[in-house]
């Protein structure tokens, strides 16, 4: 059987419903807590598809999360091996630190429900598959792009929203992941943050229940096709 594993930084920022996605593949699903389990233990060659989820903390927190320094060298080992690896948000800017490239504040919270506009590159790859369904956005850092790479989408607020250092990766700074039915999950573990950016959780839960099913099915779009390309 195939394993699939998730890099996860904080309990409710999950899979959520890529794991359905995955164990309909026939992909076995497993967690490695980011703070708890040792990055070093992991076994990559046992690893048919690595997954780094996002988190509240920024790349650059090496002296308050040492373990960062590990987490970032084993996703620079997946990137060499040239093997499926998926990065989303801190993920993606997890990758980014990887290849040598910055990640910084954007000086704004991109926090939000709003549609990707695809590059000329975006548009040969699984993102189609979003159409114009708007997805999750929720970050305040962003990467500039590694050596080599192309934007393959952007929006207003962010200019790098997705790149694909090969092949069979692929770096998503928005969240296609997140379940709507445990979307109240992240309105209670960010009310601070969204406090700060002066946004009502309850404008964030309206606008989930308007994209609940064309989020969900737009999810299972993309991730098919980009499983079918990089699980080959």
């Amino acid at each position: 059987m195939k394993t699939a594993l998730a890099l996860r930084h904080l309990a409710f920022e999950d899979l959520g419903v890529i794991e359905p996605v995955l164990r309909e593949r026939g992909l076995d699903v497993r967690y490695h807590e980011a703070g708890v389990d040792d990055f070093n233990a992991v076994d990559l060659a046992a690893v048919d598809l690595l997954i780094v989820l996002g988190g509240p903390i920024s790349v650059e927190d090496e002296e308050r999360f040492p373990w960062l320094v590990d987490e970032v060298g084993l996703i620079r080992q997946r990137l060499d091996s040239e093997r499926p690896l998926l990065g989303i948000c801190l993920g993606a800017q997890l990758m980014a630190r990887a290849l040598g490239a910055r990640v910084k504040p954007m000086g704004v919270k991109e926090i939000g429900f709003a549609p990707l506009t695809l590059t000329e590159a975006g548009r040969n790859t699984a993102l189609v598959e979003l159409g114009s369904q708007p997805v999750l956005h929720w970050h305040g850092d962003q990467f500039e792009l590694p050596a080599g790479t192309r934007s393959l989408a952007t929006t207003a607020v962010c200019p790098h929203q997705a790149f694909a250092p090969h092949a069979k990766a692929l770096g998503l700074q928005f969240h296609p992941e997140v379940d709507p039915a445990r979307f109240e999950q992240w309105l209670i573990g960010h009310i601070d943050e969204l406090e700060h950016a002066g946004i009502a959780p309850g404008e964030l839960r309206t606008a989930m229940a308007g994209e609940a099913e064309g989020l969900k099915a737009a999810l299972r779009r993309l991730m098919g096709r980009w499983l079918d390309q990089a699980l080959l």
